[in-house]
């Protein structure tokens, strides 16, 4: 399977007909290269999950011969359950998983949209990450009425216009398409039938209501019990097991307790973790002591660190080169602060700072994800530098061009460090915070993120100005230069910062 890994969720409005799930399922395999994980059904919701990973191109593939086939097999006039729904296929969300980015789902969402709309006539709205307009982004908001109302309203107002597709439903519904971060699909039953209690709760515990952050939340029935059927968007920063013990408060107080719960799809085990920890308080918990986790590393020989990005440096080959190395140390910073950050959250000692370690540590991987992106990118950016003196120059016109293209390849070869330094002097204050906030064990790495941080800015600050060298706008020359330079000041205060926090706390 490629290193470019996509998951996709798509949800069918269809439980109760096991050959119809069997014939979507068969449209998503038909796709080469795609690997279905888990396929969840529940009657009572007559709603199916499936999640899938694959390349993008393959992902966004199968996620369109699901589409189809389930319009072609589900009728929205038919269709009764009780999780809100728009149409046959109702959410399709793209996560990125490795070796690519957000805007790549985003870039995947937006194209399947439009085909979607335009080859099937299926109304398609955009959502999360994907979205077109800001009110768009909840997807609540976009449910709200289900396929019911919007079946009137899609017609006569302007607010529910599709993203793309025609204004008008057909029995397959409408869709949602998005791009998003991985979440956790959780439901708790309650000891009893009385489906107010679970709305009631739901209402408690979810963020949009003053709740818990990070979780969405609905009240339903489900076999005879009242469900809180829950989207947990960062396990991070609300915990489940924080939603647990929500939930048997919110409970007590109604007279009932917790019957069972249940995950619907899959999990990241860093999720089921932290939950052990924090429900056995442990101390000191280290990753490696997980005895699975510690033979997998054995026996894979992944306890040694991964130095075949060293070896592309050091080749004969002009790129990966020094931009692309200091995209790779900024992230390697990145990483630092990242480590610092869970090695300080869950903590009873830093209880006080655990919220500011959480936002933290978002930060930090996000910046991660972005630094790594730019290793590839800038390499790239080097062979299109190369690729513009290569043209043809045999008349003035040519050359023209030609000259055209090379001042436009090194604009923006310029700009991916540019964009690295930026990422990294970020970095480099999260550093810091992490020097002042984190656990004092770790002391050592947020400096040595800091200094990261500080080679990353440098060496991307290089590149920089060699690209300036060979450019000949003079009004982008001096803006570029400028900003550069500023950033090299910031990082040379928040350096000077960081060692002062460091000598404060007695790391040096």
């Amino acid at each position: 399977m490629s290193g470019q890994l996509i998951e996709c969720i798509p949800n069918f409005s269809e439980a109760r007909r096991p050959e119809v799930i069997k014939e979507i399922t068969h449209a998503i395999q038909s796709i080469p290269n795609v690997q279905i994980l888990d396929l969840h059904s529940d009657k009572d919701h007559n709603r199916t999950v499936v999640t899938y990973i694959g390349s993008p191109k393959d992902v966004e593939e199968a996620a369109f011969q699901a589409i189809k086939k389930a319009s072609e097999l589900i009728n929205m006039e038919q269709h009764t359950g009780s999780h809100p729904r728009l149409g046959a296929t109702d959410v399709v969300p793209f996560v990125p998983i490795s070796g690519v980015s957000m805007d790549d789902c985003i870039n995947i969402a937006h194209h399947l949209a439009k085909r979607v709309g335009s080859e099937l006539q299926i109304p398609v709205y955009l959502y999360e990450e994907a979205a077109l307009k800001p009110e768009r982004k909840n997807l609540e908001k976009i449910r709200r009425g289900e396929y019911e109302l919007l079946k009137n309203e899609i017609i006569t107002n302007d607010v529910r216009t599709p993203d793309f597709g025609p204004r008008i439903l057909t029995s397959a519904g409408a869709t949602v398409i998005g791009a998003r971060n991985p979440l956790i699909a959780f439901n708790v039953y309650l000891d009893s039938g009385d489906l107010l209690k679970a709305r009631s709760i739901a209402q408690a515990i979810r963020e949009s209501s003053g709740g818990l952050p990070s979780v969405k939340a609905l009240g339903m029935m489900v076999n005879g019990l009242a469900q809180v059927s829950m989207n947990l968007t960062n396990f991070r920063r609300t915990s489940i097991f924080q939603v647990i013990e929500a939930i048997r408060i919110q409970a007590t107080k109604l007279n009932t307790t917790i019957h069972h719960s249940e995950l619907v799809g899959l999990i990241p085990q860093d999720a089921l973790v932290d939950t052990a920890i924090t429900y056995l308080q442990l101390d000191g918990f280290e990753e490696d002591q997980i005895l699975e986790r510690r033979l997998f590393t054995a026996g894979s020989g992944q306890n040694t660190v991964n130095f075949s990005i060293l070896d592309e440096f050091a080749s004969s080959r002009p790129t990966p080169g020094g931009g692309s190395a200091a995209a790779y140390t900024g992230a390697m910073a990145a990483a630092l602060v990242s480590m610092v950050a869970r090695l300080t959250i869950g903590k009873k000692k830093y209880s006080s700072v655990e919220a500011q370690m959480q936002e933290i540590l978002l930060q930090s991987e996000k910046i991660r994800s972005q630094l790594k992106d730019y290793v590839q990118q800038d390499a790239q950016a080097f062979e299109r530098v190369m690729a513009a003196f290569k043209l043809p120059n045999e008349s003035s016109e040519l050359e023209t061009a030609r000259m055209h293209a090379i001042e436009d390849a090194t604009r923006y070869a310029a700009q991916i460090p540019m964009q690295v330094a930026q990422w990294s002097v970020m970095i480099l204050a999260l550093s810091e915070r992490t020097a002042v906030l984190g656990n004092i064990n770790a002391i050592s790495d947020a400096g040595s993120a800091g200094a990261l941080a500080m080679a990353s800015i440098k060496s991307a600050s290089y590149n920089v100005r060699i690209n300036l060298a060979n450019l000949t706008n003079e009004v982008t020359i001096e803006s570029m230069q400028t900003q550069i330079e500023q950033l090299e000041k910031r990082a040379a205060n928040i350096e000077r910062q960081l060692l002062k926090s460091i000598k404060e706390r007695g790391g040096i």
